[in-house]
């Protein structure tokens, strides 16, 4: 029996087991699932009797349609690789699809689950369309037989509309994130709508309508955004955020662009209306002017103006005779108040003038200028008014009369009889 290193072992299972292995498909429940910061993917599946380990290199993460969660039944296509310096084989995945459905089908709900969750589909926050639309920009393909419907279904229903394209690319690599930048480009552009859209095609030709880039770009315009992606049997996530979803691009022209020749019709038929209510209306005078004149022929006229003459002449007299009456009892009242009024104010005067006076003389006896004309003048120590008996035998003091100050000392106190 020929003895081995653990190296060697390992490198022959390693060769045996990549070999044999080389390309296998491997169907199991996801057991756990780790996405790692290198972009590398790192995950086990099991059955109901083992757990085999698995990895996805970066470059393969990246071309996977859905997000890979716990619980998910799958199917790996890949081969077997084996770590030699810790003697582990692992199953390294090239391609990963949901098991029982496609890969694109469960992208899809995933997407919609995680914008339904996040309040993308609230009717509440649809915007409402305008019924006139004067400009609308067009984010599509400018060489695709979309847009040349849409322009030709526009000439005919409303002429007068401004129609500004955006040219996008709509199917494969980075058309998701082209329409994106496309939309909110648009929604600076003063538009009254944006419409995005494009033909029919497969699922595949399609997605880039099912990608979060395109629903975060609609669910971010101020703009109203209408869906119009492939046929009415089709139905994708930029139709669930959008504010209106239309079957077909030339559906959508057809919805939110008024038909001018019915309009027309519309003005017509009104205008007849309105041709048979006015003559309607002036038929209906008409007779009310005939009435009212055979009731005027019908009545004495002139002797009613009389009447109403003599009536506003008596009126007239008895109002002046009251205004006089009125006047000569006011004219009576005036004279007593004027007096009464004139004695009050003499009276207050009088009153003021003698408060002021003796207001005037008090101030005059207590002004300190005045009495120091008279030999008196205040007591202060450390600022306050003293009494000259409370001050003390060599206590300093302060004398002031209003004008001058006086530093001073008791040298002798007595009283006097």
């Amino acid at each position: 029996m020929q003895m081995m290193s653990v190296s060697a072992l390992n490198e022959k299972i390693k060769s045996l087991l990549e070999a044999t292995f080389l390309h296998i498909r491997v169907e199991g429940e996801v057991a756990s699932v780790t996405y790692h910061s290198s972009g590398h993917l790192y995950f086990s599946v099991k059955d109901d009797r083992s757990t085999l380990r698995c990895v996805m290199w970066r470059s393969n993460v990246s071309r996977m349609r859905f997000r890979l969660e716990k619980g998910e039944h799958i199917v790996i296509d890949g081969s077997i690789g084996v770590y030699t310096p810790r003697g582990e084989y692992q199953l390294i995945a090239v391609q990963i699809e949901p098991y029982g459905r496609g890969a694109l089908a469960l992208a899809f709900e995933q997407l919609k689950k995680k914008l339904e969750a996040k309040g993308y589909f609230d009717a509440t926050r649809k915007k409402p369309l305008p019924p006139y639309p004067r400009r609308i920009a067009l984010v599509t393909a400018a060489g695709g037989a979309a847009l040349q419907d849409m322009l030709k279904v526009a000439r005919r229903r409303w002429p007068l509309v401004e129609l500004l394209v955006l040219d996008v690319r709509v199917q494969g690599e980075g058309a998701a994130e082209e329409i994106a930048r496309g939309i909110a480009y648009a929604d600076t552009l003063g538009a009254d709508l944006i419409v995005t859209g494009r033909g029919g095609g497969s699922v595949e030709d399609l997605w880039a309508f099912n990608e979060e880039a395109v629903a975060d770009a609609i669910y971010a315009a101020q703009t109203p955004v209408v869906s119009a992606v492939g046929h009415e049997v089709d139905t994708l996530i930029s139709d669930f955020v959008a504010d209106l979803r239309a079957p077909t691009p030339s559906a959508a022209i057809e919805m939110i662009l008024p038909d001018a020749n019915e309009l027309l019709r519309t003005i017509d038929e009104l205008g007849e209306q309105m041709g048979r209510r006015v003559a309607q209306i002036l038929h209906q005078k008409e007779e009310r002017l005939r009435r009212e004149a055979e009731a005027i022929r019908g009545a004495s006229v002139l002797r009613r103006l009389v009447t109403l003459e003599e009536s506003f002449a008596r009126i007239g007299r008895d109002l002046r005779e009251v205004i006089r009456y009125r006047l000569s009892q006011f004219e009576g009242r005036i004279s007593p108040l004027e007096r009464q009024m004139t004695e009050s104010v003499d009276l207050r005067l009088r009153r003021s003038g003698e408060e002021l006076r003796s207001l005037s003389e008090a101030l005059r006896r207590n002004d300190p200028t005045l009495r120091s004309k008279e030999g008196w003048a205040e007591v202060l120590s450390e600022g306050r008014r003293r009494a000259l008996e409370s001050i003390k035998v060599g206590e300093r003091f302060e004398l002031s009369d209003g004008r001058v100050k006086v530093r001073a000392q008791c040298l002798e106190k007595r009283p006097l009889k």
